[in-house]
């Protein structure tokens, strides 16, 4: 079993409710794409080759100081329920967990974890490199992994072309090859049904939108990442600056639309959210969509100060470890659905019932 104290932070440095926006946004990722020149791609790399890259990432590390200290956890050699705890933590993707039905787990698969950054080794790309923040923090973010990727380029020969930018496996990802994301919490547009022109609007102002975990997933508990759709053309600034100025007005939006539904149907609002608390509080089994679904409304419901004495840490900390991978790993054994479903409504309680009083 993955042993957690490994982990820089635990991983869970971004969880922590601090950055702009907090409330509303969970947190801001930054990924950027790079290969590893005179290597075929990932996809079709030999695992010699692919094992010759991570080992060139191994000798860099020493030389790199936001990976000195650092682990490099071999996800090729990991337990399932250990890779998608990983997943769960948004630290590896689908794709380099081996959980993607139509990828299998490619053998030098690995992530080197820091504090706050990490490098994902071998996934469509050689190398991904992530940071992430609580918060609306995308400048501070952009800063961050900038100065790994100088950092870590300064060591390794990156496939770079004149005129096209950072060679990528993927097209869409040439260029910059940056993807620069936010988690956000919009309630408000969804129950007053506005939620469908502002997706619409992301995309003709080169925006998309996807689920909790990103491309491929659905959405639940009202959560939608939005991230830059282009990476070519514009400097990785001016696309980080262009995310920005879309999310903060999508934020003023959610505001606007939460005060609507506060002044045309506060009693069903307040019905509606105090349920949901009622709900977890007190239920001794929740699938995860219902758990999901039902932290959504208490989270709503933390923003309209119905509810106090629950932080933005909790609520975060609530949407990781309710899953099943690590309901799992808490109670040390593989765990049947009905198991896990259980297992949640218990953790939930328990966090809940640790918080102050929540009556307004």
């Amino acid at each position: 079993m993955l042993d957690l104290a490994l982990l820089p932070d635990g991983g869970m440095g971004w969880l922590d409710g601090s950055g702009e926006h907090a409330d509303v946004v969970l947190s801001t990722r930054i990924r950027l794409a790079r290969n590893v020149e005179g290597y075929a791609f990932t996809g079709r790399a030999r695992e010699g080759e692919r094992l010759r890259v991570l080992q060139q990432v191994r000798d860099a590390m020493p030389h790199v100081p936001a990976l000195k200290g650092g682990v490099v956890l071999r996800v090729d050699e990991m337990a399932p329920n250990d890779r998608q705890l990983l997943h769960e933590r948004h630290l590896v993707s689908k794709e380099l967990a081996g959980l993607e039905s139509a990828q299998p787990l490619r053998g030098g698969s690995a992530v080197v974890l820091g504090e706050g950054v990490g490098v994902m080794v071998n996934e469509e790309d050689h190398l991904r490199l992530q940071a992430l923040r609580s918060g609306l923090e995308v400048a501070r973010t952009l800063s961050v992994i900038e100065r790994l990727d100088r950092e870590l380029g300064a060591r390794l020969p990156y496939a770079y072309h004149d005129d096209f930018g950072f060679l990528t496996a993927c097209p869409t990802n040439t260029g910059t090859g940056m993807r620069a994301s936010v988690l956000i919490h919009l309630p408000g547009l969804v129950l007053t049904k506005e939620i469908a022109k502002v997706l619409a609007g992301l995309q003709t102002m080169g925006l998309t939108y996807r689920g909790l975990y990103g491309e491929g997933s659905e959405v639940v508990g009202n959560f939608f990442q939005i991230s830059n759709q282009t990476t070519l053309g514009r400097t990785e600034e001016e696309l980080a600056d262009h995310l920005v100025r879309v999310v903060r007005h999508v934020i003023q939006r959610e505001h606007e639309a939460r005060r609507v539904l506060w002044r045309d149907a506060g009693y069903i609002i307040e019905d509606k959210l105090w349920r949901a608390y009622g709900t977890l509080r007190f239920a001794r089994s929740l699938t995860f969509d219902e758990a999901m679904n039902y932290l959504s409304g208490v989270r709503l419901a933390v923003g309209l100060k119905l509810i106090n004495g629950l932080s933005v840490y909790t609520l975060n900390k609530l949407l990781i470890f309710c899953q099943s991978a690590h309901l799992a790993y808490a109670e040390g054994r593989a765990l049947t659905e009905s198991e896990a479903n259980v297992a949640r409504a218990r953790y939930v309680r328990q966090a809940l019932e640790a918080e102050a009083d929540p009556v307004a």
